[in-house]
């Protein structure tokens, strides 16, 4: 869940990686060997220092083994780099994110579920404060209420991306939390399953997250994100509450966005009164008016795709959602199905079709911008708020129109 990495990582199959599948078996046992130094060197060490049992840690590391089958793997001896392909869906173009039949199987299953479960929602939307409809939204993205598999050894998947993936220092910690979670008794280890980038059971919590924000609350005495609904449900609104959910607040408001207002002002560090921005002409789809007690709060653009699909007036909560998930389509993806579970309805503005470019070429893109002077929000190849506004800027500075999208 997810600062990062994000916390619903499909499946993928990536061709490039089958040829670890044939490694000679000289290469195999080289690799193991590396590995098994790595764990002993680096995650050994930590995970005593953290306290945890030296008869767990054994049990737990015996015989591990690098899971190579894991994308975005690179050379354990090589540097680290970001992948240069969108494993994800969330990094992609937007418009292919919000396809209506996916929304109407994921709203008939809420709706019923919501009934199902609508003592513990009660409870849980009156200890944190957050909407039951987002709890249920997020349940969906994450693991479909539930449903999605998720087949992977946590710890071997989170010990191998330390290893030979990307940003290894922040998986060997989120390793050892994986050991930590063992140590506490929540989960056995056959049934502490992730997705292939580490996050764990249906809210898709990492290690950390799990340790500081899962919660138990059927009263069994286990915070179990993998079977227990109430649980799951739970945790979820901690974390969001922890984050900083507004109670009573929305998460945002699909808007028109007049040509005067720049592409390039989005960001939720370009906020104003929601009244401010209707006094310079934004309004909501379908004329209807914001709430009169949203007028005097903060509010932020938000426009996905630039000048190329929808745009909104988002909320702070919604930036709350991007605590679970640092994607802005995600975050959207959330609050449009909490709002379709009472009118199931879609966007009033379109998607258009939009140039794509791989992620490595993105952040090809990005250094180029960055050596111009602008903050693109770091180098990733994810087009990021910073990125798009960043686009919008420089195709004004040469006096062409805005659209804060790729050309």
């Amino acid at each position: 869940m997810q600062r990062a990495p994000l916390p619903l990582l499909r499946l993928a199959i990536i061709p490039a990686l089958l040829a670890l599948f044939t490694l000679p078996a000289s290469a195999q046992q080289g690799l193991q060997a590396k590995f098994t130094s790595f764990l002993e060197t680096r995650i050994v060490p930590a995970a005593r220092e953290a306290g945890i049992p030296a008869s767990v840690i054994a049990r737990e590391l015996k015989g591990l083994s690098p899971d190579t089958s894991l994308p975005g793997l690179g050379d354990p001896d090589g540097p680290e780099r970001p992948p240069s392909v969108n494993y994800q869906s969330e990094f992609r173009a937007p418009g292919g994110y919000f396809r209506d039949n996916q929304f109407n199987a994921l709203v008939n299953r809420g709706r019923a579920l919501a009934r199902t479960h609508q003592d513990t929602l009660a409870r849980i939307e009156r200890k944190y404060g957050v909407p039951s409809r987002i709890l249920l939204a997020i349940w969906a993205r994450e693991s479909g209420y539930g449903g999605a598999r998720i087949p992977h050894d946590a710890l071997r998947t989170l010990a191998t991306r330390a290893f030979m993936g990307d940003r290894r220092d922040f998986f060997a910690s989120e390793t050892v939390a994986a050991l930590q979670i063992l140590a506490d008794g929540h989960i056995s280890r056959a049934e502490m399953k992730s997705s292939w980038g580490g996050a764990l059971g249906q809210p898709q919590f990492l290690p950390s997250s799990f340790l500081r924000l899962a919660v138990d609350f059927d009263g069994d005495g286990k915070r179990d994100i993998w079977r227990s609904v109430p649980d799951t449900l739970a945790s979820i609104a901690n974390y969001l509450a922890w984050y900083g959910w507004v109670k009573g607040r929305d998460w945002g408001y699909e808007a028109v966005i007049p040509a005067s207002i720049s592409c390039s002002r989005e960001g939720p560090d370009r906020g104003q009164p929601i009244s401010a921005w209707v006094a310079e002409g934004v309004t909501r789809v379908k004329d209807r008016p914001f709430p009169a007690h949203e007028l005097p709060q903060p509010g932020f653009l938000l426009m996905p795709a630039g000048r190329n699909g929808p745009a909104f007036i988002a909320t702070d909560n919604f930036y709350v959602l991007k605590a679970y998930n640092e994607s802005d389509v995600y975050a959207l993806f959330v609050g449009h199905l909490a709002d379709r579970y009472g009118s199931n309805t879609g966007f009033v503005q379109g998607w258009k079709d939009v140039k794509t470019r791989s992620r490595g070429a993105v952040r090809e893109l990005q250094l180029t911008l960055e050596g111009k002077g602008y903050d693109v929000g770091g180098a990733d190849g994810l087009i990021g708020f910073k990125t798009r506004r960043t686009l919008g800027l420089e195709q004004e500075k040469t006096g062409r129109r805005a659209t804060c999208w790729l050309e």
